[in-house]
């Protein structure tokens, strides 16, 4: 069976060529309102000390931390030089730069904890009951974003043996080429004219590669090429589905496993009221496994490649979050606090 090649656009709508809105971003406004509606029913329930009326601002303080932190964190667990990054066009700064590296799962767990420990220092109220409200939604939020990861072609899987059924061919994956595996980018040749733009100038490029204005160049047509495909031109897809590796889909495993599975456990555990923070300390520890696992399937980061033992940075972080949970649920599990939440007697 031929592997599926990757034509989906990450656009939800296109205003111009370059603007409009974006499933990811999408994915992220899905969680928070889930996540809100779920909250709000629990309050109004009366099984949070959390009113309905303040629900809405706690989504809003938790959203905003979220997404600092799920920023702040991949510069400073994947790409610190962003931090150090200035240019003289929009948006400026490396940390703004959302198109050179996106969001930290990790970095975003922070950013929630930061803005419940804030809001419950605000409004007077148990933050580790907090914790456990911001769960479910961010669960659904993982979720829709993992989706939205395969939609954009985003963190990719690693290759695949042949014969998978399941493989899938990202054409993404031209855009390292330039930086990881310049040996191919010949390859691609043969591929520019059904892109409707002129050879004589790729062939250039190629003669002149890595010089500035031939980098800039092959890029140029890179792009083309990819958005040829996201337009469904089947010359493109016909002539390029050849040189690229057929890919595990991890990212539509994760959705499924950090995602899916997770807002089922942690839901069915919390049907009954539990102690503050025993159900996010479920799901750090939950997250933690299912992230190490997932990690076997996805292609780590090529600036960063595999690191101690041959595990990746993602896998290292999530052994820290898992001793991290461990250590949360022995501790919190003892202490002399009345079950809260659930929707159960």
């Amino acid at each position: 069976m031929e592997a599926y090649v990757h034509t989906l656009d990450p656009f939800a709508i296109k205003f111009t060529q370059d603007f409009g809105i974006r499933w990811y971003g999408l994915s992220y406004l899905t969680g928070f309102f889930l996540g809100y509606l779920i909250i709000l029913w629990l309050c109004k329930k009366g099984k949070s000390p959390l009113s309905a009326e303040l629900a809405s601002d706690f989504v809003f303080t938790v959203a905003m931390g979220c997404i600092a932190g799920g920023r702040i964190g991949y510069c400073l667990f994947y790409s610190p030089d962003l931090l150090f990054s200035f240019e003289s066009s929009p948006p400026f700064w490396g940390l703004l730069a959302v198109n050179k590296g996106g969001m930290a799962s990790h970095g975003g767990m922070i950013g929630i904890v930061i803005a419940c420990y804030y809001f419950a220092r605000k409004h007077s109220l148990p933050v580790l009951h907090l914790f456990d409200l911001t769960i479910p939604g961010a669960t659904l939020g993982i979720f829709f974003g993992r989706i939205a990861n395969f939609i954009n072609g985003e963190l990719v899987g690693r290759v695949a043996p042949a014969g998978y059924q399941f493989a899938v061919k990202f054409p993404q994956d031209i855009i390292n080429w330039p930086s990881y595996a310049p040996e191919k980018l010949k390859l691609l040749t043969p591929v520019i004219p059904y892109t409707g733009e002129d050879t004589s100038r790729w062939e250039r490029a190629l003669n002149s590669f890595p010089g500035r204005q031939a980098w800039h160049d092959v890029q140029f047509y890179l792009e083309r090429i990819l958005e040829a495909t996201q337009s469904h031109n089947t010359a493109v897809i016909e002539h390029l589905a050849p040189l690229l590796s057929p890919r595990y889909p991890s990212q539509l495993l994760a959705a499924l496993l950090e995602g899916l599975l997770i807002f089922v456990i942690t839901l069915y555990v919390w049907r009954k009221p539990q102690k503050p923070g025993l159900v996010t300390a479920l799901f750090f520890i939950v997250y933690a496994l299912v992230r190490i696992y997932n990690e076997q399937f996805r292609l780590p980061d090529l600036h960063l490649g595999y690191q101690l033992f041959g595990l990746t940075r993602g896998q290292w972080l999530s052994v820290g979050l898992l001793i991290a949970g461990i250590s949360c649920y022995a501790y919190w599990s003892r202490r002399k606090a009345p079950a809260i939440g659930g929707w159960r007697s």
